[in-house]
């Protein structure tokens, strides 16, 4: 029995993770000066470290390999063996990090039934454990921004601020997963520093819209980051010449932050053109920064059928339930190529069930 080849890839909206390094990006990593990381000898890394603790207006700052192990660190020191942690239902830390927390931590997710991945203080509140020697003690808020399974929803900061004071006077930390905090600030105008400020620790992600090929940054109190030091250690995410990867994101910073409003207004490209293909839905209906949810129900197609009909033209879009699917608007993806991806999608749903 013989297989076809599988059609390569052309416009991948499956995530803008999917992002390569530009010529000039891999410019500047050949060239950049390195050193031992671990002695603090990498003065590329230091550089970056010492940009994004400005940027997010915290005292010190932590290069890692990825927002994953920024937020799962975070959470460890932020609880104790038997806490909760509250977010949002459809949080990355609840539903797409391994249950980490539990596993590194011991801790447990106490999430909240939220429009979009953004609750309020009452929400909060009326999440908050009371104490009983019996019940997990409530230990740490974590707010998404922008929220991804939210349909890239960007958090207010009104919103931020009243739901940080609100865990202020439970007694909990608030946490900031900022894997997409830059496209919040390109699409509201509302700097970094002033999203960051209510939370106790924050990051932001390199290997998404800024299109490093890996990297993350976690900010907060000199002291935390002393300690988040032991579990990266701990975490075999310790490095070495590690400024030939801050390099990269020293670069994004200079010149992929502005640009993510191309993204943005490609998503609306998109998404407005599948809202127009008979039986699509775009679920959240508003699209504020590069994320589209597609709803298919109504077509009478499944998604499984439409990938594999996109990925026969060179197309990727995600599958995220029987009839649901995401498109991630990135660098690496024109105004044409979502255009082209639309169209695609129109044909894929026209010819049915099959």
């Amino acid at each position: 029995m013989t297989h076809s080849p599988a059609v390569r890839v052309t416009i991948d909206l499956g995530s803008d993770t999917a992002t390569r390094p530009t010529a000039a990006m891999l410019a500047a990593m050949t060239t950049a000066p390195v050193g031992d990381e671990q002695l603090g000898e990498d003065p590329t890394t230091a550089a970056l470290e010492a940009r994004v603790a400005d940027l997010l207006g915290k005292e010190a700052a932590l290069f890692l390999p990825s927002g994953t192990m920024c937020n799962q660190i975070a959470l460890v020191l932020h609880t104790r063996p038997g806490d909760e942690v509250i977010c949002a239902d459809s949080a990355h830390v609840y539903g797409s990090e391994g249950a980490g927390v539990a596993v590194l931590g011991g801790a447990l997710v106490r999430p909240i039934a939220c429009a979009r991945g953004i609750f309020g203080p009452d929400q909060l509140s009326a999440a908050v454990r009371r104490p009983k020697m019996r019940s997990p003690r409530s230990r740490l808020v974590v707010m998404e921004q922008t929220a991804n399974r939210g349909g890239g929803a960007v958090w207010p900061l009104a919103t931020i601020a009243a739901v940080a004071a609100r865990a202020r006077e439970h007694g909990l930390a608030v946490h900031m997963d900022g894997a997409r905090l830059l496209n919040a600030c390109v699409a509201s105008g509302i700097a970094a520093r002033d999203y960051a400020r209510p939370f106790d620790t924050a990051w932001v992600d390199f290997s998404k819209g800024l299109g490093c090929p890996v990297g993350a940054v976690l900010a907060g109190p000199r002291d935390f980051i002393q300690d988040a030091w032991v579990w990266k250690h701990r975490l075999g995410g310790a490095l070495r010449q590690s400024g030939v990867l801050a390099a990269a994101c020293l670069h994004a910073l200079d010149h992929h932050v502005e640009r993510l409003a191309e993204d943005h207004e490609n998503a609306r490209i998109f998404a407005a053109r599948a809202a127009a293909i008979p039986g699509v839905r775009i679920d959240p209906p508003e699209v504020e920064t590069n994320i589209v949810f597609l709803d298919l129900a109504a077509s009478g197609v499944d998604a499984a059928t439409v990938s594999a009909r996109l990925r026969q033209a060179g197309i990727r879009i995600m599958i995220e339930g029987p009839t649901r699917m995401r498109a991630v608007t990135h660098l690496d993806v024109s105004r044409a190529g979502v255009e082209k991806a639309a169209d695609a999608l129109a044909h894929a749903v026209e010819l049915g069930a099959g």
